[in-house]
């Protein structure tokens, strides 16, 4: 009966307190259960003996119960060959196979109750371990899941530390620098290297693009009246007319200014 106390203070213990405690709650609970389920397999085998002890009684008092009947039934033959000495001696083994039958019903009788007693009790230490399992694989999955969320939350508390964000835009900021110095020296260089003229040019064309593009975008949504629609459409022919008008016009400039100076050294 001992093995019983002990398996119930330990299946009674709270497994919280132990997952608290322990360095590996997992492994800590596999142990448990392997504890558990050696203690079952000893308790086992002393139900195993109670039992084999309950038949034992049971097989013991079915013979003296049955010696007793064989002397009654000698006795009476004692009685009928007129041996009346020989019939009471018959009746005192009788009666001393009865004594001996009446306690051992007595015994088994215990022995019976005890062991009914006994796989009652084993019955629910195996649903208690069948419990237990069924606890241990919650309390694993929860372990499991706090740890997946304190991973989460360690990450969450790095992501929120400004540092790595100044980090970020420091870099960013310096990029900035380099692509806009980059930018400066290739000006620079054309401004440099490049035709003034055509540069100014360029810049009128890319002006006088966009402007063309936002009359357009205003036709096409109707903003604009009809007249004026079709001069945004002609537009860039009067443009192209209006380069060669003014190529013409420096080009003449350029001419007369190469003749002066040879009719004044005429």
């Amino acid at each position: 009966m001992g093995i019983f106390s002990r398996l119930g203070t330990l299946i009674k213990s709270n497994i919280n307190d132990m997952i608290s405690k322990a360095e590996d709650p997992e492994k800590m609970l596999n142990q448990v259960l392997v504890d558990m389920k050696q203690q079952l397999i000893e308790a086992k085998k002393q139900v195993a003996v109670s039992i084999a002890d309950e038949k034992r009684l049971r097989k013991q008092y079915e013979d003296e119960e049955q010696k007793s009947k064989d002397w009654e039934r000698k006795a009476m033959m004692a009685v009928r060959a007129g041996d009346d000495t020989l019939a009471r001696e018959a009746l005192a083994r009788k009666s001393e196979h009865e004594e001996s039958a009446a306690t051992l019903l007595k015994q088994w009788t215990l022995q019976k109750q005890a062991v009914e007693k006994l796989k009652d009790q084993l019955r629910t230490l195996n649903a208690k371990i069948e419990e237990a399992k069924r606890k241990k694989n919650i309390l694993i999955a929860r372990k499991k899941r706090a740890e997946a969320q304190q991973a989460i939350q360690k990450t969450m508390s790095g992501l929120s530390d400004t540092s790595a964000f100044e980090t970020f835009d420091r870099m960013a900021n310096q990029i900035d620098q380099i692509e806009a110095e980059a930018e400066a020296a290739s000006e620079i260089a054309g401004e440099l290297t490049g035709d003034t003229l055509d540069h100014k040019f360029k810049q009128l064309e890319a002006s006088t693009g966009t402007d063309h593009m936002l009359a357009e975008l205003k036709a096409k949504m109707g903003l604009l009246p009809e007249s004026t629609q079709g001069e945004v459409k002609a537009l860039p022919e009067a443009q192209e007319a209006s380069k060669v008008d003014e190529e013409l016009e420096a080009l003449k400039a350029q001419i007369a200014a190469d003749v002066e100076p040879e009719e004044e050294s005429k």
